[in-house]
């Protein structure tokens, strides 16, 4: 029996592993159906982790984390989870091959994936001017035009956020309502920096070599299209967190999840099962930054040495 199931190989799932095989659990598996990294690994530059001053790509930065965190022991499975059940004490792990292990406590590092709108250049410009996290790349664009895309909370947000370092910051929304709350709305629409294309959609994201370098924007009343010359668009239209796993056979969740489906945990990762942790995206409230994520990884693993140690 597995006493520390690690489900995820991203920077939470990672970090986990390190704290707690270090922190003296002998027996941990990280299920990671592929080579661990996670989400980061396809960002094309990481300037923002502090203690680490060189710009890499998120590949070469994450590849240390590897041979670290195995370095005491922990183990990894290169296999796809389908679902975790809870009997009694013992945690139920079901692989898709058709296997079934079972553990003492585990911890959900599964991570999420911010929503793509399909639109024309968005795959083929992902990177390398279409982004979902203004923390992340909005430095680069410092004293430049943006465009964001979507009409949350999250966008008007992030809008706020890049007029910090941007020159301009056009907010484009298929309607003349916002889904935000009022108060980010007026923030939003306060801010001199801000400039409203609404309502509206984008058609196509157009660019070269070098990256994005204009939008193509229809306006959904007039059916007039024009285009936008900027260097970047942050597109915010929703984010779903991979919480499959989770989902039992009535159709319940084996913890307790917020609306959008994100794990339920106190500030110590806990969750409303007892030995089961949620850490990094799949929580809620999460960041969505390697930093935040590690650190939610090595508190779940330290909570787990905890708990362990008090059910021998």
């Amino acid at each position: 029996m597995i006493d520390l199931a690690i489900i995820g190989g991203g920077p939470a799932g990672l970090s986990a592993g390190l704290y707690a095989t270090r922190g003296g659990i002998k027996n941990v598996v990280l299920f990671e159906k592929g080579m661990p990294g996670g989400q980061i690994t396809g960002s094309s530059e990481i300037e923002n982790y502090p203690g680490v001053k060189q710009i890499l790509s998120g590949l070469d930065f994450m590849e240390p984390w590897q041979e670290q965190c195995f370095r005491f022991g922990l183990k990894h499975e290169m296999t796809e989870i389908s679902t975790i059940k809870k009997e009694g004490k013992i945690f139920k792990i079901f692989q898709n091959d058709g296997k079934v292990v079972e553990a003492k406590s585990v911890i959900i590092a599964t991570g999420g994936r911010p929503k793509r709108t399909g639109i024309k250049g968005e795959n083929e410009f992902w990177g390398k001017g279409v982004s979902t996290c203004a923390t992340c790349d909005g430095f680069f664009y410092k004293n430049k035009e943006v465009a964001v895309l979507g009409g949350g909370d999250t966008a008007l947000e992030e809008a706020n956020y890049l007029t910090k370092m941007c020159k301009k910051v056009y907010v484009i929304h298929r309607r003349t309502e916002f889904r935000a709350a009022p108060i980010t709305v007026e923030h939003a629409k306060n801010n001199e920096k801000i400039e409203f294309i609404t309502p509206a959609i984008v058609e196509e994201i157009k660019g070269d070599n070098n990256g994005v370098n204009s939008i193509v924007i229809k306006n959904t009343q007039t059916n007039q299209t024009s285009q936008l010359d900027v260097p970047g668009i942050f597109v915010f239209v929703g984010y779903e967190v991979n919480n499959n796993i989770l989902k039992q056979d009535d159709g319940s969740m084996l913890c307790e999840c917020d609306q959008y489906g994100s794990m339920i945990v106190d500030l110590n990762m806990k969750t409303n099962i007892e030995g089961l942790f949620g850490a990094g995206d799949i929580r809620i409230k999460a960041s969505k930054q390697v930093i935040c994520a590690a650190g939610d990884g090595a508190t779940a693993a330290l909570e787990a040495i905890a708990y362990l140690d008090s059910h021998k």
